[in-house]
């Protein structure tokens, strides 16, 4: 609570003369009254064909058009500080400008002709995310999937104590406990050692649970902290979380998934039953690009750049063990959500079966018909969502979609002993991804999000065995268990069209 309020007093001040720049101008414009209201009725035309023409999905314009009719002028005016992808150019313009400096393209490395030559279908998808994100595909060393966080956890802690160069860290979430202070001992000795040791962390996600002390310490040790998008004043960017997670060490080697830096996340602590997260470990080239994801981002925001030598340290050949990886990250800049359009493309695509991790259902209309059409058509598709809730309106929320899609053929589960936070999914036979991403509108538009896509990697057995096991924990949810009335179904609907701001 403490670090809320000294968030809270920072950003009070700029709240406080907003308003009254706001009541200054009504009060000085009122004799023109009847003027400006033909003006604002011009206005909110040009702006209803405005949101109507921007190519969107169609569950969050209707939102903003909702919001339009109740109240005009302050949805028109939050609609240009939050809802248009432009707001959050700032960000995105010193991003790229960062990237263009190291050197990241999606060069042709023919690693993705190589991989999809059994599928030309394939290929194109694997090539159109490669060409969205900029991020080139990568072959690994080896891959190792871990179907839960503690098993993780241990892998980073013997990862880091090995250490030499650097260790370079981003998570949405950093929270002390267990967890974090069996790391920071690590990070605090290594950096006595001379090792280049860096956080990076969202600054609203972190809000409650990193505090002013928390960074001081780490600083003091010799760990640079850093913040995301930092809440110094109300702005454009401030609905654009980095909800990113990585860990690399020395360029050899890279862990990712669904994991945050809090005892939940490995079962040290109990908020919502058995929490079930996954992640997973890359070294060789495959780490590569995390490094540029985590340079770009660092640099763009700090005056102590991550230097361009240490990609110097990232392997350049492999056998590939591992298979081919494309790891990429999400911006809420780009008109296209890479992660989204990927799931479409790969629901159109499956021949067999299609399987989902996500703790949270609130899908677009595109998405939507995506999984619709996949089931429709016979294609084995499952959900695995939480049978234990971290947000009651939201499981509300997630279980309104589940009606539509299991009409059509597609198989929901609860996770009976808690809380899933994993975010994955599975194609066929060769094809799995594993990363950041939720199933809902914030997660595919508005964060930075990172996901990596395995073609013909041990990941994708080690995936799919998880999967088995973890559908033996579940109920699966029947038509009975959504019956809830026709107050309940109204209820329902009106959840859905304000999905777009969970």
């Amino acid at each position: 609570m403490k670090t809320i309020l000294k968030k809270v007093i920072v950003i009070f001040p700029a709240l406080i003369a907003e308003a009254v720049i706001i009541l200054l101008l009504l009060t000085l414009l009122r004799p023109w009254a009847a003027v400006f209201e033909g003006i604002f009725r011009l206005l909110g035309f040009i702006f209803v064909l405005f949101v109507i023409s921007y190519r969107q999905e169609g569950t969050y314009k209707i939102l903003w058009l909702l919001f339009f009719m109740a109240l005009p002028i302050p949805a028109a005016v939050a609609y240009l500080l939050w809802g248009d992808k432009r707001t959050v150019r700032p960000i995105a313009e010193r991003i790229e400008k960062e990237k263009a400096e190291l050197g990241i393209s999606a060069d042709d490395s023919g690693i993705m002709e190589k991989a999809g030559e059994e599928d030309e279908r394939i290929l194109q998808s694997l090539k159109y995310v490669e060409e969205m994100s900029g991020a080139p595909a990568a072959m690994a060393e080896s891959a190792k999937y871990y179907p839960i966080g503690e098993e993780c956890w241990t892998a980073m802690l013997e990862e880091m104590r090995g250490a030499k160069e650097y260790i370079y860290l981003e998570y949405f979430i950093v929270q002390d406990g267990v967890m974090w202070q069996s790391m920071l001992e690590i990070m605090e000795l290594k950096a006595a050692d001379g090792v280049d040791v860096r956080l990076m962390y969202d600054d609203l996600g972190c809000i409650a649970t990193f505090s002013l002390d928390d960074i001081r310490r780490c600083e003091k040790a010799g760990v640079k902290c850093l913040a995301f998008n930092p809440l110094k004043f109300i702005s454009g960017t401030l609905n654009n979380r980095s909800h990113r997670k990585m860990l690399i060490v020395d360029g050899k080697t890279a862990f990712s998934g669904g994991i945050n830096l809090a005892d939940e996340y490995i079962n040290a602590k109990e908020v919502f039953g058995h929490w079930k997260d996954v992640g997973f470990k890359v070294t060789g080239p495959a780490v590569g690009n995390f490094l540029y994801m985590y340079a770009t981002f660092w640099n763009a925001f700090s005056k102590d750049k991550v230097p361009a030598s240490v990609f110097e340290s990232v392997p350049e050949e492999t056998e590939g063990r591992g298979g081919a990886v494309l790891s990429y990250y999400d911006s809420p800049a780009n008109r296209d959500g890479a992660s989204n359009n990927f799931y479409i493309e790969m629901l159109g695509n499956a021949k067999s079966r299609a399987w989902f991790y996500t703790p949270y259902l609130m899908l677009g209309d595109t998405l939507l018909d995506a999984f619709v059409r996949a089931a429709k058509r016979g294609v084995d598709v499952r959900i695995i969502t939480p049978g234990i809730p971290d947000k009651k309106l939201v499981f509300r929320m997630t279980r309104s979609f589940c009606g539509p899609l299991m009409e059509a053929g597609v198989k929901i589960y609860e996770y009976t002993p808690g809380f899933v936070h994993a975010k994955a999914s599975l194609y066929d036979d060769k094809v799995c991804t594993v990363g950041t991403v939720n199933l809902d509108y914030r997660s595919l538009y508005l964060h930075f999000e990172n996901n990596s896509i395995f073609w013909d990697s041990p990941v994708f057995g080690e995936l799919e065995r998880d999967f088995r096991e973890t559908f033996g924990k579940c109920h699966e949810v029947r038509s009975e268990d959504l019956k809830q009335g026709i107050v309940g179904a109204v209820f329902d609907g009106v959840l859905r069209i304000f999905s777009p701001l969970c």
